[in-house]
């Protein structure tokens, strides 16, 4: 596995972990379509009700240092699109669904020398314009 393909794996597992702890259930992982790759896909539930839920497509970025910028900044209007139209292809792969979705981006910073990454959880950053 090359070392991009490594950091992303991990940066996969750190983001899964901080959503399952903040009440997520993640339904799939790594769902690939003909535009893409959605890296999780989760349930977020509200106010303790069950039946209460949205359908959320996460996109994960992961950098080891801000030479090239923040995590966040490498998703441009190509990666966007594809966000976009992996997504709808789910929901059309899944008629079953009827929850509302939306796409999130988690950006972690994994500098070396720090004792925890840095995780920011952008909900529904990535809209159908």
């Amino acid at each position: 596995m090359r070392q991009n393909q490594a950091l992303g794996k991990m940066g996969e597992n750190i983001a899964q972990e901080y959503l399952t702890s903040q009440g997520y259930e993640i339904i799939d992982r790594n769902y690939y379509t003909r535009y893409g790759e959605i890296d999780l896909i989760a349930y977020q539930f509200h106010e303790n009700n069950i039946h209460d839920k949205e359908l959320v497509f996460i996109e994960v970025k992961t950098r080891r240092t801000r030479t090239f910028g923040f995590p966040e900044e490498s998703i441009g209007t190509k990666k966007r699109a594809a966000l976009l139209a992996s997504s709808l292809t789910y929901i059309q792969e899944h008629p079953e669904i009827e929850e509302d979705w939306r796409i999130d981006v988690i950006a972690i910073s994994y500098i070396e020398n720090k004792v925890k990454p840095d995780v920011l959880h952008f909900i529904n950053a990535i809209i159908n314009e």
